[in-house]
């Protein structure tokens, strides 16, 4: 079995220590996932071990021959290069191959008369045939489809973020690599391509190692889960809601223990305090302990991020949007569009990248002014806006005094009074650090920085640009326990399901060309709903197909049996009933509310009818084809 094994591997930043003598192994078949608080070293240990970084301690083995692809959060492009060419930019024997053929091509077809291109292009088939590479060139392109890039000459430089994370994708899996390590890789991919990826994942044959915010993503594709927590690897076999119980019971028992070693240490500070003597071995002994007792550390405390935060009074106008238009050039991102936002609204913002998603979030925020129409902001309202970029920070600066700026204190919903220090402190950011400068906090930790910067304002309104991106696990479950209490209006874009599931109540969907479609439920109603309907108009497709060609005049036409006859003249009202049967199952998933058994049941219901519904239109198109005289 290929297998990777990690051993006393060490990283520090100047004095900042990551991590410290971290082992663990990797094998065929596994699906790890790295989680832990941001700024742990998460994504500096999968650097490490794909070769882009060195650590400063430890060692990494694995069976010979072993190969490792990795894909980053930013990948490097070239912008010039076509979309195959940014494919096979690799160095390895074959893509250099496949990246001759690719340009042997292009020369035959600009000179296909010139002997010394027909010999190239001759000479890279034969290689080609040596390596067996023509399956790795066709599951490139197929790779590419499958993930909605079907222009491969297009140049890299003028596709979007998105596009670009599919290129990527592509060139990391083309070799089927012993090792995928994958940093955040569901960022900027829209539901389909992410589910796909799922399932391209779960049926990898070699081993996945990856960091992701995607909750939903981590527990459909790992097998075990790699906590990184105070600078040490814990690991959990099972998917990401298995890691959630046995953290939970890790801690119980760390709690315990050290509840125990309290006791035992109160009894003996007690016996040495009545003055005790090692005049005998027993004594000596027990003094010895006492001074272990005392130098034992018990488990890290468990920083609190409860932000139960109360906000400025919301009247009862809030936001209005009246017939409000806007284009960028020749494309319209929203046309006559009207809303009125209540108070307590949880609305959901999704559709493509480019769709206008963000723009109509800076409109609300004031930031970005309609063609046509008006935006109307209530009196009371009191807007927080969470970008996808980090406002300008002086880097210079310390924790504290950013936070500071905005407030010195906050309210809670009971009335109390919280510091700055005890925010950060909330917020995972611990006393020893809060003067720290902002230029020397990682990525993430900034993001995280900057959502509390926001929240001291004490506003009633959040709009939130994709605030899953750049924010941890567990600061993603403080926030949405935040949002759940908070008595403001939430309007946020987001691609992550799990968030959506848990903050909203209603859709914002962007269609394209200015359209926008609201609907009322959860996000994975929607998507129930949309996969209703998709299969409801393929059946219909299926029933309204008409045969072109005909049976040959020679051929003996088969006639349906009596019982055959009986289905046929049925069948098709049996459709129409399970058609019906879909449509009301989908309504009443839409307005299941919070009744979680109600809606597993609707969930098992509307799969068992859509397999149902799949056997009768096959069934249905063998009759129809014995009808037509095509059997």
């Amino acid at each position: 079995m290929k297998m990777l094994t990690v051993e006393n591997l060490s990283k520090s930043y100047g004095e900042k220590p990551l991590f410290d003598g971290l082992s663990f192994s990797i094998a065929e078949g596994h699906r790890a996932g790295i989680i832990g608080v941001n700024g742990t070293g998460k994504s500096t240990l999968l650097k490490i071990i794909a070769g882009v970084e060195i650590p400063d301690t430890g060692d990494m083995t694995h069976t010979r021959g072993y190969t490792i692809s990795y894909l980053s959060q930013q990948p490097d492009f070239d912008e010039d290069l076509t979309v195959l060419e940014q494919v096979f930019h690799g160095d390895t024997p074959l893509i250099r191959l496949l990246r001759e053929y690719e340009e042997a091509l292009l020369h035959i077809e600009k000179d296909p008369s010139n002997e010394k291109v027909q010999e190239r292009l001759f000479a890279v088939q034969q290689r080609m045939d040596a390596m067996s590479a023509w399956e790795a060139n066709a599951n490139a392109k197929s790779l590419l489809t499958k993930l909605g890039i079907t222009d491969f000459t297009a140049t890299v430089g003028n596709l979007s973020g998105g596009q670009k994370k599919r290129i990527a994708m592509a060139q990391c899996f083309i070799e089927t690599p012993d090792l995928l390590i994958l940093d955040e890789p569901t960022n900027h991919l829209d539901h389909e391509t992410v589910e796909w990826l799922e399932e391209y994942l779960a049926r990898y044959t070699g081993a996945v190692l990856l960091v992701t915010h995607d909750r939903y993503f981590l527990d459909r594709v790992t097998n075990r889960i790699f906590e990184l927590d105070n600078g040490k690897l814990y690991s959990y076999e099972g998917n990401y809601s298995t890691f959630l119980e046995a953290k939970a019971l890790r801690e119980e028992q760390e709690i315990a223990q050290e509840s125990k070693r309290q006791n035992l240490y109160r009894r003996e500070l007690a016996w040495i305090r009545r003055g005790a003597k090692a005049r005998s071995t027993k004594q000596k002994a027990r003094i010895q302990r006492f001074d272990e007792l005392k130098g034992q550390e018990g488990p890290a405390a468990k920083q609190s991020v409860d932000i139960a935060l109360s906000g400025s009074r919301l009247g009862k106008k809030v936001l209005e949007l009246k017939d409000v238009t806007k284009k960028f050039g020749d494309k319209t991102v929203l046309h006559n569009f009207n809303h009125i936002v209540k108070p307590g609204d949880r609305i959901g913002i999704i559709g493509a990248n480019g769709s206008g998603k963000s723009s109509l979030l800076n409109m609300l925020a004031g930031k970005l002014s309609p063609d046509s129409g008006e935006v109307e902001v209530g009196q009371t309202v009191k807007i927080a806006y969470y970008t996808q970029e980090n406002e300008e920070m002086n880097l210079n600066q310390r924790m504290i005094e950013y936070i500071k700026e905005i407030a010195e204190v906050i309210h809670t919903t009971d009335g109390k009074v919280i510091g700055a220090s005890q925010m950060l402190e909330r917020f995972l950011f611990p006393p020893h650090s809060h003067g720290t400068p902002l230029g020397k906090l990682s990525g993430g930790e900034r993001r995280r920085l900057y959502l509390l910067r926001i929240l001291m304002g004490e506003p009633n309104v959040l709009l939130l640009d994709e605030p899953t991106n750049d924010l941890d696990t567990q600061t993603l479950t403080v926030l949405e326990d935040y949002l759940e209490d908070f008595p403001g209006v939430v309007l946020t874009v987001s691609h992550d399901r799990y968030f959506l599931d848990k903050v909203v109540d209603e859709l914002f969907i962007f269609t394209g060309e200015g359209e926008v479609r609201e609907f009322l439920g959860s996000y994975t109603d929607y998507l129930e709903m949309e996969k209703t309907r998709e299969l409801i108009e393929k059946a219909e497709v299926q029933k309204e197909k008409k045969v072109v060609e005909e049976a040959p005049k020679q051929q003996r036409k088969r006639k349906l049996s009596y019982n055959e006859q009986r289905e046929w003249e049925t069948i098709e009202d049996t459709i129409a009933g399970l058609e019906e049967k879909l449509e009301s199952i989908g309504e009443e998933l839409a307005n299941v509310g919070s009744d979680f058994t109600k809606a597993q049941e609707l969930s098992e219901a509307q799969q068992q009818t859509e397999e149902e519904l799949e056997k009768t239109m096959e069934r249905w198109s063998e009759l129809s084809d014995i009808v037509e005289g095509l059997k």
